[in-house]
């Protein structure tokens, strides 16, 4: 019965973090059409995308800010609206200069989107009495593939990016708004006015695996394919498997994930996940074939899959702090590791070699594995971190 009463809240978190998924997936579909348009080269067209990663690193610690004074349900209400009407700012950009100011405004409000909604489903999770935070993910993932589908379908049929971004602005922005009503409601007092930034060694825990996890998914995102296209020699079509197949173990893993938690629980999840992406990955750049590359990279992406919907979790009943702070650090940390991850692997590959530098995130998995009982509270001895109060 209790579960019953709290449906109608999760299918409306659930249809955030699917316009989540929608939206994310409109943009980067048509970034080339963006880039044609406005005839950047490659250099300037990676400096100016750097603007998003500004916005969002801008307002995700503010958003656990204001969740701690107005509540996750109206952040994450007027997250989901802005994040909407952002998209279309991309293709009325009439200049470089434009585009960057539109990519800040998109990184913020994907930023505040992001920490809002993971706040929302961390407190229904409580609610609910078992884990569906990984459900929630494979949602956004679901998202994403078909976002990506409907930008495929509509590059392919010759729309411009201008009535493809305002018709998905429109038709997501009005889906997010159907379920606004049954967002789970917050508690009527949000704290004592001030908000407790502590440094806790549960919460650089987290941050840690949220960088390493994160930073292994984008290095994945933009390097898999070149890996099989260069290194392999496959065609462009072969190489666009490798991503899929990686993709594909993400999803499958994140609506698997809930219920290994309750098998398996955190720790062991955590740590198993981050295992099997380390021996995946071992397996594709050690044996170094295309067949092996695929297999690894299918392991990576389902060892992967439900590892940041629990850290996210974790970060959220960390004893002390508000849900929005705690999620606020880790997801902060995690987009470092996720926005960094690929210059990195290219810098290193430049002067090593990319099996090399695709190594490093195999490395970086085995770190997630040592750190994973930082997904379990920390109840004892809490007062001997460090606190840091901001006015």
């Amino acid at each position: 019965m209790g579960r019953r009463k709290w449906r109608n809240e999760r299918l409306s978190i659930s249809v955030i973090f699917l316009v989540h998924g929608l939206i994310v997936a409109a943009w980067l579909s048509r970034i080339p059409a963006i880039q044609a348009k406005l005839a950047l080269s490659p250099g300037r067209l990676g400096t100016v995308l750097l603007a998003s990663t500004a916005g969002a690193l801008v307002a995700m610690p503010l958003t656990g800010w204001l969740i701690h004074h107005v509540g996750s349900r109206v952040m994450t209400m007027l997250g989901s609206v802005l994040f909407c009407a952002s998209l279309p700012l991309m293709a009325f950009a009439p200049s470089t200069l434009w585009l960057g100011g539109a990519l800040f405004i998109y990184g913020a409000t994907a930023g505040c989107m992001d920490v809002s909604m993971n706040a929302q489903a961390v407190s229904l999770e409580h609610l609910w009495g078992r884990p569906i935070m990984s459900s929630f993910h494979g949602l956004f993932s679901l998202g994403a593939m078909g976002g990506a589908a409907l930008g495929g379908l509509a590059a392919a049929a010759g729309q411009s990016p201008k009535v493809h971004f305002t018709g998905c602005a429109l038709a997501f922005g009005l889906l997010a708004a159907a379920v606004f009503r049954w967002l789970l409601p917050d508690p009527e007092h949000q704290g004592d006015g001030h908000l407790g930034l502590r440094f806790t060694r549960q919460i650089v825990g987290l941050g840690l695996i949220g960088f390493c996890i994160l930073l292994g998914e984008g290095a994945m995102a933009d390097w898999s394919a070149v890996y099989l296209r260069t290194s392999m020699k496959t065609g462009a079509g072969f190489a666009a498997i490798g991503y899929a197949l990686f993709s594909g173990g993400m999803t499958i893993g994140r609506f698997t994930g809930d219920f290994l938690t309750e098998r398996l629980g955190r720790v062991r999840l955590v740590r198993d996940g981050a295992l099997l992406a380390f021996a995946g990955l071992t397996f594709a750049l050690g044996i170094g074939t295309t067949w092996s590359a695929l297999i690894g990279f299918a392991a990576a992406g389902l060892g992967f899959a439900a590892i940041v919907p629990l850290i996210f979790a974790a970060a959220g009943r960390v004893p002390g702090m508000t849900p929005g702070a705690g999620i606020a650090s880790v997801t902060t940390a995690g987009w470092l590791g996720f926005l960094t991850g690929p210059p990195l692997i290219g810098f290193t590959a430049e002067v090593t070699s990319l099996r090399f530098a695709l190594g490093t995130v195999a490395i970086l998995s085995a770190v997630g594995a040592w750190l994973a009982p930082m997904v379990e509270p920390t109840i004892e001895k809490e007062e001997r971190c460090a606190t840091f109060q901001s006015s």
